[in-house]
């Protein structure tokens, strides 16, 4: 990572799904520039990674199909287009093509990218959108401490460990 996509921050208003009826995990871009998304969980099995997602400008994807299996969910996005990235303090294994990993330790010496992802709590819903977008005045990105309409607030930062995570 370089540090100037280090240097800009996360704007991601998480909000529920419109649609009752389906139970995703969405991502919507609402940003002028393509990125790429990668997204952390823990299920029964363990702590997994998976990426990449390609989103072009101004669009929504399903990153995660059908009921949510966790109630918190770690996402990492990058700007494409422009640099900067949506990140947070919980680390997790990455890799720069399309991968799924298994497990968030020991990241470097199993020859993976240790890159750190922002928490969203989806509140135990059974679906849920995540929204990356850029700040209007600045053009840079920001955490927001305001919620989309109908959604609980965010969490302001990132745990320094995903939970669920022993030490």
């Amino acid at each position: 990572m370089t540090v100037a996509r280090a240097a800009f921050l996360a704007l991601a208003l998480a909000t529920n799904s419109a649609s009752a009826a389906l139970a995703d995990f969405r991502l919507c871009n609402n940003t002028g520039s393509r990125v790429g998304v990668a997204v952390g969980y823990k299920d029964g099995d363990g702590w997994t990674t998976e990426g990449w997602w390609n989103l072009s400008a101004r669009s929504c994807d399903t990153l995660m199909r059908g009921a949510l299996v966790a109630r918190f969910y770690y996402v990492y996005a990058v700007d494409y287009d422009r640099g900067g990235e949506w990140s947070g303090k919980a680390y997790m294994c990455t890799r720069d093509k399309e991968f799924t990993i298994r497990g968030i330790e020991d990241c470097l010496a199993r020859g993976f990218d240790r890159t750190g992802f922002f928490e969203v709590d989806t509140g135990e819903q059974r679906s849920w959108t995540v929204q990356l977008t850029d700040s209007a005045e600045t053009g840079a990105r920001a955490v927001s401490p305001q919620p989309a309409p109908l959604a609980p607030t965010p969490p302001a930062a990132a745990p320094a460990q995903p939970r669920g995570q022993t030490r």
